[in-house]
């Protein structure tokens, strides 16, 4: 009985025991972050609670598992541990958070002595503006921004690489130039003629195109862009040629009442993201067609006196069109362009920067295409549809606004480019004294060029001394006088001396041969067995046509003897005949009429003027031009008109597309229909049922059907002067 007597209060000291250890350790927990507390109190607390806990932990045992308890304390005594570090880690960052203060009033301190020093350095940046003497500023009344912004872009000129695109480089001039041809903060300096959009555009469409008498203004836009490094060399010395042939096509034919015409040229191939490098190779043996021909379009366009705007980047071509630039900033108003010359990278350059909005521009655009676009090819579903694959194809133009460099391809529009050695008659008259020496010269800057072509050089060899001008590294015939990569220049001297230039089967239609003609040297043209096209050959496979070239130099095989030679380069016999005929004979120089400068620029001065696709209104050729042939089965219209001694003429076949029409030409159709199944339309079989296109980007001059019988339209043309008809000018 006195041991159940003394039970109940062995539970209430339990308790009291347990509620002040519970009393302590919050107590305890709330003071852990206060820096008063005493560790050594704080222990003896801990002490004093361990010996009372196990002064009744016999007594507490029968009743409560203390063990579970001492676990948790456990865990309290290391949150309290944790508690601890975070009020050090607290005390550290108020450390480091005045310490930063600090150094920030140091800084603060800092920039204000360099913001002291830039404003005296603004104020000596001004007198060295004043005392420029090289390019002294002119006055700035209306331009209050000026000197402002000459003052930020000699800081600043280097932040962006598009600026370094427009000719700045550093110099005062630049700056101005830039600034008041691009953008329009600052007044253009004496004797520079504006050039951008801005200007063009506020003079109104009513400014009237003149012919310029110098080439001079159109340098600054040249001379400091890499991309245009090699063309800017070349129309340099081209301008004496040019400007005498500006006046006289001015003298010849009334070019007056003229619109100046806002003209945008963009060569994708010579932009940094193009990745071709074909104007950095171009000094070294790189090939130079498509260069030649910019430069001579350029040329053309500036001397007939339109606004030109040239493109060499994808950031020039955005500001240019008004597009977001980003950092750099775009011209202050877009250009807006009447015609956009270009080629097919720089076309889907155009398209990825005008995105959906590029279609307002189609109609304006012209392709500088080497070697033509088919319509087939041109025509996007029927290429997929007839599997005509060509990385080049199917962008849905109307196929004359493909620009060729020879008029191979009646379907596409010829362009060409100038033959740069034009002769005085003084100085023809010089040459025709000059002693040839007997010797040729190789067409051929790189090695693999001459593979597999000794034996043919061997025969050559035999009859004359043999000059080349390629790579020193190359493996060529030990009798071959290299003179190794020349200039322009150099070529032309050598092709004085030598009686023969060799062709070595490739390049394909390149302009050096037409060079060779025009310095009185004779071009040995060698024949292709079989002919070559994108259906047996490696290097057209990937071209949008299957054109069939017969020779190295189709159009130089038509211009024939006795200036152009055709030779089987595998048959010594053959070659042996050409020489010794060549040898007993001496021709003058030539050079086809629409391969100089005059012919240039009155063939591209009427298709500015005339070619016209964005709207129905106008009709060129005009139609008193059309003559219509009616092809045997199998024969396309191009060789129909050809044996006519005409030119097939696809802006004619709307004209013969319609029943009543064709019905004047004596055809006479017993039944018709329109259809889009052949690109041979219109045309009729031997029933005299007749067929008439549906779809107008189908209507092809170079494609043939065994089973019908194709009406032509042929006009005539000017002998050199292929592009135009009589009536054209």
């Amino acid at each position: 009985m006195k041991k159940l007597k003394h039970a109940p209060q062995r539970t209430v000291y339990v308790l009291l025991g347990i509620g002040f250890i519970w009393c302590l350790t919050y107590f305890v927990l709330s003071n852990t972050d206060q820096k008063g507390i005493s560790v050594t109190l704080h222990n003896k607390l801990r002490q004093h609670g361990k010996e009372r806990v196990e002064t009744n932990r016999a007594e507490v045992s029968s009743l409560f598992p203390l063990k579970d308890y001492k676990e948790e304390l456990q865990a309290l005594q290391i949150k309290m541990e944790a508690e601890k570090e975070k009020g050090r880690m607290r005390d550290e960052m108020i450390k480091e958070l005045r310490s930063d203060k600090l150094r920030l009033q140091e800084q603060v301190v800092h920039l204000e002595e360099l913001l002291k020093l830039k404003a005296e350095k603004d104020v000596q940046s001004d007198e060295q503006i004043k005392e420029d003497e090289n390019c002294p500023l002119p006055p700035m009344d209306k331009y209050p921004d000026c000197k402002e912004k000459l003052k930020w872009m000699k800081n600043m000129w280097m932040s962006d690489s598009c600026y370094s695109t427009y000719g700045v480089n550093g110099s005062l001039c630049s700056f101005l130039i830039y600034l008041s041809e691009v953008e329009s903060w600052c007044p253009v300096l004496p004797g520079r003629a504006v050039t951008s959009g801005r200007a063009e555009d506020s003079k109104g469409e009513s400014e009237q195109a003149v012919v310029r008498t110098s080439l001079k203004s159109l340098y600054s836009s040249l001379e400091n862009r890499a991309p245009f490094r090699w063309i800017y060399q070349r129309i340099q010395s081209m301008e004496e040629v040019w400007v005498e042939a500006g006046r006289s096509l001015s003298a010849k034919y009334n070019i007056t009442h003229r619109k100046a015409k806002r003209i945008l040229v963009h060569p994708g191939a010579v932009t940094d993201e193009a990745g071709l490098k074909i104007a950095y190779t171009a000094f070294n043996g790189g090939p130079l067609g498509e260069l030649v021909q910019w430069s001579d379009l350029i040329s053309t366009i500036y001397i007939l006196g339109h606004h030109l705007h040239l493109s060499a980047s994808i950031s020039d071509l955005k500001g240019i069109l008004g597009v977001n630039t980003g950092s750099c900033p775009p011209h202050q108003s877009a250009v807006e362009a009447n015609l956009i010359y270009t080629d097919i990278i720089g076309l889907r350059q155009i398209q990825s920067v005008l995105q959906t909005s590029w279609i307002k521009y189609k109609c304006m655009i012209r392709v500088l295409d080497s070697f033509g676009t088919e319509p087939d090819f041109n025509h996007a579903a029927w290429a997929q549809k007839h599997n005509l694959k060509s990385p080049f194809g199917g962008f849905n133009l109307i196929p004359m606004q493909f620009y060729t460099m020879f008029p191979h391809t009646p379907d596409n529009t010829f362009l060409g480019f100038v033959v740069q050695h034009q002769l005085s008659s003084e100085e023809t008259q010089q040459l025709k004294a000059v002693k040839r020496q007997n010797q040729a010269l190789v067409y051929g800057k790189s090695a693999k060029f001459w593979e597999g072509k000794w034996a043919y050089l061997d025969t050559i060899h035999k009859y004359m001394e043999i000059h080349g001008t390629v790579d020193g590294s190359a493996q060529i015939p030990n009798y071959v006088k290299n003179h190794g990569i020349v200039t322009g220049t150099e070529v032309q001297a050598l092709l004085r001396q030598s009686k023969v230039f060799v062709g070595l089967s490739f390049p394909y239609e390149g302009p050096a041969p037409l060079e060779a003609l025009a310095n009185g040297c004779v071009f040995l043209n060698p024949r292709l067995h079989p002919p070559q096209s994108s259906l047996n050959s490696e290097f057209f496979s990937r071209k949008p046509n299957i054109r069939e070239v017969t020779s190295q130099h189709p159009y130089a095989e038509a211009i024939r003897e006795p200036y152009v030679w055709m030779v089987d380069m595998h048959n010594s016999t053959d070659v042996e005949r050409v020489l010794t005929a060549i040898l007993n004979q001496s021709i003058e120089p030539y050079i086809p009429y629409e391969f100089t400068c005059e012919g240039m620029l009155q063939r591209v001065n009427i298709l500015i003027e005339k070619q016209e696709f964005c709207h129905s209104t106008g009709r060129w050729p005009p139609p008193s031009a059309l003559q219509v042939v009616k092809a045997e089965v199998g024969t396309s219209c191009k060789e129909a008109c050809q044996r006519a001694g005409l030119i097939c003429e696809p802006a004619f076949f709307p004209e013969l597309n319609s029943l009543k029409n064709i019905s004047h030409y004596g055809v006479d159709c017993q039944t018709s229909e329109f259809s889009d199944s052949h690109v041979v339309l219109p045309a009729y079989n031997i029933q005299k049922h007749c067929l008439f296109q549906s779809d107008p980007l189908l209507f092809s001059c170079v494609r043939s059907d065994e089973s019908l019988i194709r009406i032509c339209p042929c006009r005539d043309y000017i002998k050199d002067q292929i592009a135009l008809c009589k009536a054209c000018i």
